[in-house]
């Protein structure tokens, strides 16, 4: 992709404005009873022995349904969404060629992956993958990539890339970041962003990783919900996220909860939109692969109020881009 190609999509993503980000993963039954992070930090960063090995028998969302999600995500305005292909923990939402640790050894067998993808396709919203470099399962993280690991990952960004028709853009996660994963030394940023965009051209990389600029990333992104405000001074390409609950992955607790209100979503996307960073709202599938009834119904609220700005985003003078 050539530096205009890409100001082009970088373009595009901020006219987003509102996504819809899926955390539906192992976690989802792995912490739903605790009071663990969405994934065994400890492990990763302070040498602490594994304590919650996934079983991928234990993996029955009986009722998935990927329409439910969309037709949400479409009641909130949302534009866009990204769903978990692989969190942390290196459990495969599709039947993976290189590894049994993945949905084709669950209980439920489906390509959670491929629901996904046609489900929001159907109804019109940009339907892209997150994927972590950081896999607990395989025992890549910031202490271990070696080439064959490296190459393990690439073979699976491979999968998504060539089996799923086209992907707007994948989301890197525990990548070269404060809280763990493969570095830029073991796990080269323009390596990977050759690989991806050798299947395809067009589709932007973001790392999770990367806050600051667009030198290890096509789009600056800022994980809100672990504190990570956008400046002042910037001023796009960005990506923000945030959560309605307390976690990223369903907790047993969410279905009674009080979510954060409408208001407060309403609030983080205007002020991401005013500095061209588009803004993606939480929805975590429960167990059954549903979302809860104060998910849909905070996602109807914030549709009926949401008004997306009629002005497109044009390419401030400012922006700089990687050489």
């Amino acid at each position: 992709m050539s530096n205009q190609e890409l100001v082009r999509q970088q373009q595009w993503f901020v006219n987003q404005r509102l996504g819809m980000f899926i955390h539906f993963n192992s976690a989802t039954f792995q912490f739903a009873e605790t009071e663990m992070e969405d994934w065994e930090y400890g492990h990763e960063n302070n040498d602490e022995p594994r304590r919650f090995i996934f079983d991928p028998k234990e993996w029955n969302p009986a009722q998935l349904d990927c329409s439910q999600w969309a037709k949400a995500a479409k009641s909130a305005g949302m534009k866009f969404a990204a769903m978990t292909a692989k969190h942390h923990e290196g459990f495969s939402l599709w039947p993976s060629a290189y590894t049994d640790h993945s949905v084709k050894n669950a209980t439920l067998q489906t390509d959670v992956v491929k629901e996904y993808l046609d489900a929001f396709r159907k109804e019109g919203i940009e339907a892209g993958l997150y994927f972590s470099a950081l896999d607990l399962h395989h025992q890549i993280g910031r202490k271990k990539c070696t080439p064959e690991d490296k190459q393990f990952i690439k073979n699976q960004i491979e999968e998504l890339l060539t089996g799923y028709g086209e992907i707007p853009f994948l989301i890197i996660d525990g990548w070269n970041a404060p809280w763990g994963g493969p570095s830029y030394e073991n796990l080269p940023f323009e390596e990977i962003n050759a690989w991806v965009k050798g299947f395809q051209p067009q589709c932007l990389l973001m790392n999770i990783g990367c806050e600051s600029g667009v030198q290890q990333t096509d789009i600056a992104f800022f994980e809100n919900a672990a504190g990570q405000e956008v400046d002042n001074s910037f001023n796009g390409p960005g990506a923000s996220c945030n959560i309605l609950t307390k976690t990223w992955f369903w907790r047993a607790t969410d279905t009674a909860m009080e979510l954060r209100t409408a208001d407060w979503a309403l609030d983080k996307v205007n002020e991401c939109n005013a500095q061209n960073v588009s803004f993606l709202l939480n929805g975590a599938p429960n167990q059954q692969g549903l979302l809860d009834e104060n998910i849909l119904q905070r996602f109807k609220e914030i549709g009926e109020r949401y008004r997306q700005p009629a002005d497109l985003v044009t390419i401030p003078d400012n922006w700089c881009y990687r050489k």
